[in-house]
This record gives structure tokens, sequence and C-alpha cells, in this order.
């Protein structure tokens, strides 16, 4: 009897793993989930660049946008900071994220790399011990680095087993990726690197998971890999295999900021019609990169130069908001191409070159035909006849009609709100006024007095002295002179060939300058300090500060950080130049800053006594603030302005935000006060807006951050800077505004706060932009704006259907009508 009973519970138990497992497959069309051809949607979401308390959040706003799939790399170096020590907690914790997406009935992509992309700290997420291991080569036939690589994949592969992630055992992931853009940088490695990436498509099939495996932008990926493609449209990408489906693993959404650089802004116009575009010729899974961009909170920014902000242009915006129009006109492109499925993944395709750059594209099966009409012309819109009807389709725009005749979606008719945010002040109580600043001294003498950790008699890469573990590297040296030395000048400096970092530079104790570089600069990065030095005995103490380590190109690794040399004394006596080189004296070197190590900015700080309440300094370099906070009232994001600052960190409560550097000012050059045009090509120059700025002023502090109470913000301020001006706010729309076409309903939204007021209404042709509405020539002779009122006023929410039914006749004539509103919070 008991074996029965245990034989029948063994029944239900592979009746239960029969009904959650999921096949996947995939032919040339698409990627097959239990036997059915899919079109899949998916965003990028990367889990350390948001908190876990966020990420339910996210990911819902993701599925109520209409994605059915999150993506998002394994970040290496955040999992094994020091080889074989993991970390998988908090904003590390891949299972617990894949967990809840798999409880919003989501798919995932997991793009395991372990090389990924992301402006990621060195390598876009290697772990810099990686760099320092004997005989190492990276991402090449080299046998250290692949026993590395395979020892972490077997990691990644053995825990999403373990807790039965793979869609082959009922969890979410359906698509794993190995490698990442090789083929952008592979040619250089030569055979070398042919035998790496076959041997990395064998490395990967070995693991059986159950689920396809791709590989991004690798033309010769080795069968069965999946090559995919990457960039801003990908509708010309073909696969290098017919029975690999055409798969978009990177629509590139917007751009990423760099210190000293300018807003970059991609229009939601111009993605919907990369979008459509795509589907219309044959695409059927495209990865939105970004879907939430996020923070690069502490250290963990690549680059050199990214910002600390990974905004993108994303349709959730960094902090979590729904970024509009984008997240809405996405939305609505998703319902349609839903609602189509089955006709474009299984219907007969057939293709009408219409002349002029206009292409009509049908999906038919028995008895349904959907149709694409796109006009890729960047000046004229085009008035055609198909299937005898009459279309007017805009430039640089697409079409779709799921049922062969009516427009259900056009790719540059936007018909959702337009969202401004407002920096709300802190209702808790009244700042800046109310933050009382303590402060301290960095302890710099040492390194000003030559002391230090280690020597050589050469200039080393900070990567080997560091590991990475700080920012901060002093390279310090002695010099004597005397007056007979032929280099002896009344007119004297310091040269100093670094590799675009930031260098701070002191003589015998005093200061003789500073110098940073800007995004895109890595060596050749010169720079000349005139300096005073003394006869005798003189010290010469460089900080270099990294920005984030390189992390892209063919042998990226070997490319140096810090002061690679020469590091030269030049003296200069009338026409005569005389030079004496450094680089192979004796260099100390002292890693970090006694205050970090000291954990200053820490709660438990043992040093917490010995802050100084009067004569705050401002503008003083290498000095340490400390203030307490009470939280923002409500639920709404919370920012911090850090203006007036100069360079540094900050923490809120021992979290390390990130990187700050309101100092550092966008150019001036390249923006305009006119709408962004969306037809065309975008390049991430196209559209910028923010320049002479600061590149970053406000800096995401996540609520799960916070708490009752007292709150502690501490500053590590390198340059100098005035914290008087430092306040915290909340972020969330200030104004909604739409300029949306009739026979459509338009929703208007201040998310968590009432609309109080209708500033704008018009139905009719009115001009303008959000912000500058202007009515036209023509419009209802009813008051718009009491029917919009009586209607929205008071409501956090409110839907307004666009038609003569509701604001009444027009003097328009025949023309579409269009209703412009704006709407204040």
């Amino acid at each position: 009897m008991a074996s029965q009973k245990i034989l029948f519970c063994l029944s239900l138990l592979s009746l239960f793993l029969v009904v959650v497992s999921v096949n996947v497959s995939h032919d040339g069309r698409a990627i097959i989930i239990d036997g059915q051809r899919r079109i899949l949607i998916s965003g990028s979401i990367h889990y350390p660049r948001s908190t876990p308390q966020m990420w339910p959040d996210l990911i819902q706003k993701a599925k109520e946008g209409g994605l059915n799939t999150i993506e998002t790399y394994v970040f290496w170096n955040a999992h094994e900071p020091v080889r074989r020590q993991y970390d998988f907690s908090g904003n590390n914790d891949l299972i617990r994220f894949l967990k809840t997406i798999n409880e919003a009935g989501l798919y995932s992509i997991l793009r395991i790399g372990p090389y990924v992309c992301a402006e990621w700290n060195y390598g876009y997420g290697f772990p810099v011990w990686l760099h320092n291991l004997p005989g190492i080569e990276m991402r090449t036939a080299n046998n250290v680095f692949m026993n590395e690589m395979q020892n972490f994949t077997t990691l990644i592969i053995n825990k999403i087993t373990e807790e039965k992630l793979l869609a082959s055992q009922g969890g979410p992931i359906i698509i794993a990726q190995i490698e990442n853009e090789y083929g952008n940088v592979m040619d250089p490695y030569g055979d070398a690197g042919k035998v790496y990436i076959d041997w990395c498509a064998s490395m990967a099939e070995s693991y059986n998971i159950g689920v396809p495996w791709i590989m991004c932008q690798q033309s010769n990926a080795p069968q069965p890999m999946i090559n995919t493609c990457n960039g801003y449209y990908c509708d010309q990408f073909t696969p290098n295999n017919p029975n690999s489906p055409k798969i978009w693993t990177e629509n590139w959404v917007g751009w990423f900021k760099s210190w000293g650089g300018q807003d970059p802004h991609r229009t939601a116009e111009d993605v919907a019609y990369g979008v459509a575009r795509f589907y219309q010729t044959g695409g059927t899974l495209q990865n939105y990169y970004m879907y939430h961009g996020g923070t690069n909170f502490g250290r963990t920014a690549g680059g050199p130069y990214i910002t600390t902000s990974y905004d993108y242009d994303a349709p959730l915006d960094e902090f979590g908001n729904i970024a509009q129009p984008k997240w809405g006109h996405l939305k609505k492109l998703h319902e349609v191409l839903k609602s189509i499925e089955k006709n474009l993944v299984y219907g007969n395709i057939s293709e009408n070159d219409l002349g002029n750059s206009v292409k009509a594209t049908a999906y038919a099966t028995n008895g349904s035909s959907s149709v694409f009409l796109s006009n890729s012309n960047t000046t004229s819109d085009a008035k055609i006849t198909f299937n005898g009807k009459q279309y007017t389709v805009p430039a640089w725009s697409v079409s779709i009609l799921p049922d062969g005749q009516t427009e259900e979606y056009n790719t540059a008719k936007i018909n959702v709100q337009t969202s401004v945010n407002e920096h709300w002040p802190n209702e808790a109580e009244k700042q800046p006024e109310s933050l009382k600043w303590v402060w301290r001294p960095e302890n710099i003498h040492n390194a000003l007095r030559g002391k230090s950790h280690s020597s050589a008699t050469k200039l080393i890469d900070q990567k080997e002295i560091t590991n990475d573990v700080s920012d901060y590297l002093w390279y310090i040296t002695n010099l004597h002179l005397d007056e007979h030395d032929p280099i002896w000048s009344a007119d004297m400096s310091l040269r100093i060939n670094a590799s675009g970092q930031v260098i701070y530079a002191y003589v015998n104790g005093h200061h003789a300058g500073t110098h940073w570089a800007k995004y895109g600069i890595l060596y050749d990065d010169e720079v000349e300090f005139r300096t005073k030095l003394n006869k005798g005995k003189n010290v010469i103490s460089l900080l270099s500060v990294t920005t984030g380590l390189q992390n892209y190109g063919s042998f990226f690794d070997t490319w140096h950080t810090g002061l690679v040399g020469p590091i030269e004394v030049v003296g200069k006596k009338g026409d005569e130049t005389i030079i004496k080189d450094l680089s192979s004296h004796k260099w100390h070197y002292k890693i970090g800053l006694d205050g970090w190590d000291k954990k200053f900015f820490g709660e438990e700080s043992s040093s917490n006594t010995k802050w100084a309440s009067d004569q705050l300094p401002t503008n003083r370099s290498f000095t340490w603030y400390k203030t307490t906070f009470k939280a923002p009232l409500g639920k709404d994001p919370v920012v911090v302005d850090l203006e007036g600052l100069g360079k540094g960190f900050a923490w809120v409560n021992g979290h390390n935000i990130g990187r700050y550097w309101p100092a550092y000012l966008a150019a001036e050059d390249g923006c305009s006060n006119d709408p962004c045009d969306y037809r065309g090509e975008y390049s991430a120059t196209k559209c910028i807006y923010n320049c002479g700025k600061p590149t970053q002023k406000w800096y995401h502090v996540p609520r799960s951050f916070l708490k009752d109470g007292d709150n502690t913000l501490v500053l590590l301020e390198e340059m100098g800077g005035n914290p008087s001006y430092v306040n915290f706010r909340t972020i969330s729309v200030g104004t909604a505004c739409g300029n949306a076409y009739e026979n459509h309903t338009l929703e208007l939204s201040c998310q968590s706060r009432p609309i109080s007021a209708i500033k704008f209404a018009s139905f009719g042709d009115p001009q303008g932009t959000c912000g500058s509405f202007n009515k036209g020539t023509c419009e209802s002779n009813n008051d718009v704006s009491s029917i919009i009122e009586k209607a929205c006023v008071g409501k956090q929410t409110c839907s307004i259907e666009i038609s003569e039914k509701t604001f009444g006749s027009t003097n328009c004539g025949n023309i579409t009508k269009r209703l412009a509103v704006e709407a204040v919070c």
C-alpha cells in the first residue's frame, strides 16, 4: 500500500512538472513557446541599478506598458568582487529579481555574458582581479581567462537551475546569452578570436539548459547560437542562418550621459518607427535597451566618465516614474502588435514597393490580413492608394492596419499625454535652511609627506596596485635638486602624461593644480603644472582618481589606467628647455583616502565624535561634510540637489548613492530651443539639451535607503564646494499635456497628485507644444476648458473622448482635428 502511495505521489509530481514546464525552441520565423510561435516584446531592467524594493513596481509598470519579457545582464564584478567570494545580496540578488519577474507572469532573457555591456565599470562587468591574474589575456583563446569565465558561468547556471528558473523547469528564462558584441571587436584577435567564440558556443551548449542561446552582434555565430542585432534600427538585419529568427537584442531608446556631455533625447515617434519597421520586416522579438535605466550607485559607473544617472531616456525614468509620451505611445504600439500576433508569425508575407520610399507589407492568414504602410522619406508625407482606399502616411512613420483596411496606429501620431516632471520641496522640513552641517578634513598630509603602502622604481598601472578597491591612488616620489642641476631655473613645471582620469598635483605639500579630461580621452592626456621646487629635497605627490574604468574595445584590458608616464620636470632658461624624466624614479604608492578607510560615511563610525560644527568651510578641497535630514513625505521618488558642490561621493544612511560632479558643466554648443524633429535617422548628438548646465545636479535616493526620523547625508568633497544649498526633493508629474487626434481617447494623469487646473485647452487645429500651446485658425464653438475642468479637476486621472460629440462642432472643415490641453498637477 505504501509503495502505491509513493507511486501515486510521483505520478502527481510528474504531472505537475509537465504542466508547469515550458518547451522553448525556434524556427526561422520566431521563438516557439509550447508549440506556438510568439511575438515577444522585451525591455531591459538591470537589477543592480535599482533596489529590490523597486523591482515589483518597475516590472509591473513594464507589464502594464505591454511588455511580456524582461531582459537583464549578469554583472560578474558585482557578484565576485574578490576571487571565489560571491555576493548575491541586496541590489545584487539576481535570483530574487528573476523570481519577481516570474511572479508578474513575464518571461525573462538572461544575458550571462559574462562580458556584458551597459557602461558598467571595467569590461562592462569584469572584476579587476581578473586582469591581475598571471598569464591572462581576456576575451581570447587563453586558458586562464576561459577557466575563470567558465567557473563564473557555471556558477550562474547552477544557481538558476537550483532555483528552477529556466522555462524548461517552469521558470521565466526563455533565452540565455553567452558573450556580448564580440563581433564588433573580434578582428584584431585574429584566429584566437575565432577559437574563443567557438569555445563559448560549445561551452554554452554543454549546459543543456533547454532554452535557446543567443550571441549579439556576432555575424559568424556558430550554430546553434542565434546571432542577433543591436542598434537604433535593426529592420535591415538578417540572421546568419535561415533557421534563426530575427531578434533585436538592444533597441537603444536613447543614450547614456557622460560627465561634461549634454543630455541626449530620442523621440517616442522615432523609437516607435524603429519598432514598427522591425516587425514589418519579419522581426518577432525586440528588446528595449533600456526600459528602465536606473542609477550607477557607488563606483559601478564605467567609461571612464559615465555619470551616476543611467536614465537612458527610457520609458521608465531613472527613478521609476512613467516617462510620457514614450511609455504610453509604445504601449499602444504593443497592443496593436499583440492583436495581430497570429498573422505576424504564421501569415504569408507580401510586400509592395509603392515608390518614393513607401512600402506596403501584408501578413495574411486564412480570412485575415494585417498591413504595415511605411514611409521612410525624411521630409515628405505620402498620400497613397492601397487596396482601393486612400491613406496619408507622414514622413518617417509606419501605419498599422490590423484588419488590412483601418489605420489603428501611426508611429508619428502621438495620442497620449506628455509629462513634465516637477521637483517638489521637502514638506517634512524647510530645506536647505534646516540642514545643520558638521565637517572634518580628509587627512592627506601623510601622502603629502611621502608616506605610502608600497614602492617600485617605475610607474605602475593603477588597476594593478588598487585591484579597483578604490578610485584613489597616490603616486609619490622624491626629487633632490641643487643649484648646479642643469634643470634648475626660475621657470619650472611638472608635466604628466595620464590616461584621462582626474589628477590632483601637490609639490612640497602645496597644491600645484588639478586636471581632468572628458569622455573619450583615454590616453595621451598630457597636462603641465607650473610649480616652484626647492633646492634639496622635494616631495611630489600626485593623486590619480578614476571615474570608472575603460570597458570597451579590442584588448581594452591592456589599456593603461592612472599615471602612465612619462612624468617629467621641465626647466626653461630663455630659449632652452631641459627635461628631467622621473618615470624611473622610486615611486611610492598609497591606496585610498583616510576617511574612506575609517568609514566616515558609516552610521556606526568610531570617528563620529570628531566632526566640527563651527566655521563651516566652503570651497575647501578634500573635506568631509555631514548633516541630518527628515525624509520627504509621501511615496514619490526622492532626489537630492547637489548643485554648488564640486566633485566627490555621497552617502545616505551609509548607502553610497554614487559619484557626484555638478561642477562639471555640459558643453555649451549643440542645444536648440526648437522641438526635436523625429524624422530621419537618430544619433546621440541629434537632439540634445542641458547645454552649459551641470551635467548632473539631481541624485537618486531610493526610498528604501531612508528611515523614519533622522537620516544622515555624508559628502566627500574633493575639489571644493558649498554644501549650504543641498536639499532633498520628491519628483513627480507637475504638468500633463496632450496634443491628440480626434476619434481617440486621451488619458491625463498626475500619477500621485490630483489635477488642480486646466491652463490651456483647444479642440480644432491648435499650434505649439506643451508649455507654449496657442489657438489655431479654427476650434470648437464650446468652452473646451470648462468641459475638461469638469471631467478632470480634482482627479488624479481622467479620460477624454476626442470628438465633436464631446466638444461640439467646429469651423474646421474636413481636416483631422486635435485636442491640445495643458493640465496643472
